[in-house]
């Protein structure tokens, strides 16, 4: 029981400094703006990198995973961790960061790397509370990011510093203390189509994030769109034709799934918006620092943790969909509390405390509402996509709400990511009432 009780608290661990090189650059945008003298537009790449790898590597690693051991795995992205954060750490110029960044990003899978290895060690009846112990450090590592970049002063060296620490004292505790049964996967990881997503959403989000700047009908933007569509048009022909595709197709259009797809992509898209935005706010209209920025946020981090520690008895009343639908409405009005009143701290903290409510009920609930209408064998599968679709979400906001808030405010930015959580709302609402139709 204790060692199992070790297990889980060193996965967790490894879970929260992953998820920590999410958010931690978050509040030093604005910082890294001005000492590397670049534009919101393009400073935002820091964190579009670190979310754009995360999102190919969660498919790609948890395949690798499946060949070679999840522990292997797991171990690998804590390294490259650890790596990133250095380069990051001694990094002067904005490619180099960047590079830092995306080998950072590769730490996003290892909740999923972690849940697998829960599976093998704690006993059934245990499980489902050892995986929401997992699920819960996302909150912690979200929050923390922004609290650990306040309280070292900003400095994004020292960040980082920390950060390859933290990650190099999680690989020594995975290293020592999980074990696991021999892997025996077959097979071969898609490569091809790990570099065809990342190339076509680096397209996109290029031209989403310096459209403004160098014009909408430019031939650059608009090539860099045409490109996008291309690429991704090639990447679902070849992946419908491979024996295991990076990503299922029919899993993301599957009927028992798509509303939690949408919906997770949507939640994903409005939470990163409404925190770049915050912190662009906090500091650049209230004047605060970055530690502040972290505790405006911090009701965000602790009812994150909270309403998904807790979300188990409402799962039992209530539909997984209703309950992401009622969550997407608590961050609809966060954010529209913002588009109306952002002057003061008072403005933060009560849109910060509603923001957490709606995305800690909303996330707990879309891993059900992912999984409860396919079958058993498509589980993970359906899982994995859901996974997959909330970090794309938010990164591609990491590039649209810069590029709203260089050309429109704060004001529109917000709005922008209440109208995510509204649509997030209507498509859990309506996939909860066309279910019940069905199982009617």
């Amino acid at each position: 029981m204790y060692k199992n009780l070790w297990i889980v608290a060193v996965l967790a661990f490894a879970v929260a400094v992953g998820t920590l090189q999410m958010t931690v650059v978050v509040p030093l945008l604005p910082g890294l703006e001005q000492q590397l003298q670049v534009p919101p537009t393009t400073v935002s790449w820091t964190l579009t990198a670190g979310l754009l790898s995360g999102a190919v590597s969660i498919p790609l690693l948890a395949r690798l995973g499946d060949m070679y051991g999840r522990r292997t795995t797991s171990l690998v992205a804590l390294g490259l961790l650890v790596v990133g954060s250095i380069i990051s750490a001694v990094a002067g110029t904005l490619p180099l960061l960047i590079v830092g960044r995306v080998l950072q990003g590769t730490a996003a899978p290892l909740l999923p790397l972690a849940m697998g290895l829960l599976r093998q060690v704690v006993p059934g009846h245990r499980l489902p509370s050892a995986i929401g112990v997992l699920s819960a450090t996302i909150g912690v590592g979200s929050g923390g990011g922004m609290i650990l970049a306040g309280v070292l002063e900003g400095n994004h060296r020292t960040v980082f510093w920390a950060l390859a620490g933290l990650a190099a004292l999680s690989f020594v505790l995975v290293a020592t203390v999980v074990r696991e049964a021999p892997a025996r996967g077959a097979g071969r990881p898609d490569l091809a189509g790990a570099a065809l997503v990342a190339l076509w959403l680096i397209c996109l989000l290029l031209a989403i994030s310096k459209g403004a700047a160098w014009g909408w009908t430019s031939p650059l933007t608009l090539g860099l769109f045409a490109m996008a569509v291309a690429v991704a048009a090639v990447w679902v022909a070849t992946a419908r034709r491979t024996a295991a595709p990076l990503i299922e197709i029919p899993m993301l259009l599957h009927r028992g799934t798509v509303g939690a797809t949408v919906a997770s992509f949507l939640l994903g898209f409005a939470l990163f918006a409404a925190i770049t935005t915050v912190s662009a706010v906090a500091q650049g209209t209230l004047g605060a620092s970055v530690l502040q920025v972290g505790i405006y946020l911090l009701p965000t981090t602790v009812l994150m943790l909270v309403v998904s520690v807790l979300a188990g008895p409402l799962m039992r009343r209530f539909t997984a969909s209703a309950l992401v639908a009622g969550g997407s409405v608590l961050v609809t009005a966060a954010t529209l509390w913002l588009v109306v009143s952002r002057s003061s701290g008072a403005d933060l903290y009560g849109a910060a405390t509603l923001l957490g409510l709606g995305i800690g009920l909303g996330y707990a609930a879309l891993g059900t509402m992912a999984v409860e209408h396919v079958e058993p064998a498509k589980t993970a599968a359906a899982g994995g996509v859901n996974a997959l679709v909330r970090v794309v979400g938010s990164s591609v906001a990491g590039a649209v709400g810069a590029a709203v808030l260089s050309s429109g405010g704060a004001g529109w930015a917000f709005g922008v990511a209440a109208g995510a959580a509204l649509l997030a709302a209507l498509f859990a609402a309506v996939h909860g009432n066309l279910s019940r139709k069905a199982l009617a």
